[in-house]
Parts: C-alpha cells; structure tokens; sequence
C-alpha cells in the first residue's frame, strides 16, 4: 500500500502507551509520508513534543492557539491532513470527541475535519469496558468514526485483559485500507 504524498496527522493524548506513537511516526516517515503531530497536554507528561518532533521532522502542535505562519493552526490542520490518527486514545479524547467538546488542539482539529478519523484506544481494561466508554464508541462509529480496538494482553499496571495499544502493524494496515479507498465523510 502507498501512502506516499499522503499527510496524516497523528493525535497523541495522556496514556502509557504514547511512546508508541514514535514507532508509527518513524514508519510513516519512512514511507515518505507527510506526519504532522498534536499534542494533549497530558501526552506531555509521557512523552516530549522535541522526540516527536524530532522524529516527524515538523513542528509538533501543543497548543489551540499557535499560529504558524499567519494560519489559524488548528483549522490548516484539520484542512490539510488526508487522515487523522489518534495513537494511543484515551477515554477522556473519545468523550470529547462523542460530545463535541473543543477545548484543546487536538480535539478541536478532529471537530474541524471532513477527513477521516482512525481512533486507536488504550487503557485500563476496566477503562475499556466502562459502559460509558462503550457508548462512546458506539456512538463515533455509527458517525464513521473508525476504530482499531485494543488488544487482550498485560497491561503496565500489571493487570490482564483487553486495553492494550492495537500492534503497530495492525494500525498501519488499517490506515492503508483507509487510504486505498474512497472513505464517506462523516455526518
């Protein structure tokens, strides 16, 4: 699958499992794909924009009103990405974006874009199965919101069941099929 030329943004929020967002980046790259990166402040905490950037080669967004260039930030990325990618998604950015809540850059980029969104989810097992967050994705889906669900494994905390971050290669493949066919705009 060729995702030369593309742009994808990769949305990276608060979990563990964020340092993986550096090994899909790094694949991207070398796919000679456009990778732009937004970050929640609670990703910060896990992992620093400079690798990201550093990996990217382009300046990593952490803030909703960062201009670039005399642009709105926010709003050229929601425009100029082909696909938006969250790696990991917490429960807190599935919440938001189920009940259209703006309130940071990343958030706000997936409420201003007609391109497809791909949420890949990690967290705690009791996390996942929450009938809240269920309904959650439930409800994105039916908007055409699509889902690489996590996997049943260990998780940091020790635990075991079904939370862990999708394999990379899983989230390439489906961002491959994504891009390989004519994908209907949300509603």
């Amino acid at each position: 699958m060729d995702l030369q030329g593309k742009t994808i943004l990769v949305g990276v929020t608060g979990s563990i499992a964020a340092y993986w967002a550096t090994e899909l980046i790094g694949i991207l790259k070398n796919m000679n794909v456009d990778v732009r990166v937004v970050m929640t402040k609670n990703a910060e905490e896990f992992i620093t924009p400079l690798t990201l950037q550093t990996v990217a080669g382009n300046n990593v967004l952490t803030n909703l009103f960062s201009t670039d260039n005399c642009e709105v930030s926010h709003i050229a990325y929601a425009q100029r990405a082909d696909v938006i990618i969250i790696v990991p998604a917490t429960a807190n950015i599935i919440g938001k974006i189920a009940h259209g809540i703006a309130d940071d850059a990343l958030s706000t980029i997936v409420m201003a874009t007609k391109s497809p969104v791909i949420i890949c989810p990690a967290m705690n097992n009791a996390m996942w199965t929450n009938f809240i967050v269920q309904e959650n994705v439930e409800k994105l889906k039916k908007h055409g919101y699509i889902f690489v669900d996590p996997e049943y494994g260990k998780m940091v905390c020790k635990e075991i069941g079904i939370g862990r971050l999708a394999q990379i290669e899983s989230i390439i493949k489906k961002l491959c099929e994504i891009t390989d066919q004519d994908v209907k705009v949300r509603v």
